[in-house]
């Protein structure tokens, strides 16, 4: 059985996130770990963010939510992943924020280019694509990671809702503005939104929901499936 390394960007284990992997990847086992495992919100918290630092937002294994720099990620994130390369086939990185290039020895699924791309591929050249994004302060970078990847006569719009801690009434109100502004298609861009989210604002919207969790995932078993069959061809 060919086993998937799941980092989140926050701590494991991510009651929210894993069941749903598990289900589009039942031939694999899963194996999490957290960027922030070992960490308190109070040693979190005491690296705010700088003035030049890229916001993410991520979930506890309390289950409550921190905002956090892209910086304390990119410290802990390389070595962590060196280590889980030892114990898995593959690594999904469970975050749509747009990292610096990661080494790695094993395939590695980066979410914000596979929802990107997936969203330009699905959105045509003159679409524009509608985005959801945890926080205000995402806004210019999800324009602007979208906007490098789509065609260029498309456009992106964007509204903000936390998968964390807006309410399903949020991420409806924020479907329809971008449904009421033009947007053709949409994206939830965080690995934080869910199925049930993604229902949700496809009902408010009338629009077509792309789910970044779903999308990578699908693509992931897709090579999943592939070292599993040259694993077995081995034997």
């Amino acid at each position: 059985m060919t086993r998937l390394g799941v980092v989140t960007i926050g701590q494991a284990p991510r009651t929210d996130l894993t069941p749903e992997i598990t289900a589009l990847v039942p031939e694999a086992t899963v194996v999490e770990r957290g960027v922030l495992d070992g960490l308190t919100r109070a040693q979190i918290e005491a690296r705010p963010l700088a003035p030049d630092d890229h916001a993410l937002t991520t979930r506890l294994a309390d289950g409550t939510s921190v905002v956090l720099g892209e910086s304390l990620v990119m410290e802990r994130l390389p070595g962590l992943l060196a280590d889980l390369e030892h114990e898995v086939d593959a690594v999904l990185l469970a975050c749509t924020g747009a990292f610096p290039e990661l080494e790695h020895t094993k395939p590695l699924f980066v979410p914000d280019r596979m929802i990107a791309f997936g969203a330009a591929a699905l959105l045509g050249d003159t679409g524009r694509l509608g985005v959801v994004c945890p926080l205000p302060e995402q806004r210019r970078d999800t324009e602007a990671k979208f906007g490098r990847r789509l065609p260029a006569g498309s456009r992106v719009l964007t509204d903000v809702c936390s998968p964390y801690t807006g309410t399903s009434d949020d991420l409806a109100a924020a479907a329809r503005r971008l449904a009421d502004a033009g947007a053709d298609l949409l994206a939830l861009d965080c690995v934080g939104y869910t199925e049930r989210m993604r229902a949700r604002a496809a009902a408010a919207s009338g629009l077509p929901v792309v789910l970044a969790r779903s999308v990578c995932v699908r693509l992931a078993s897709e090579v999943l499936d592939s070292l599993g069959a040259r694993t077995e061809a081995a034997v």
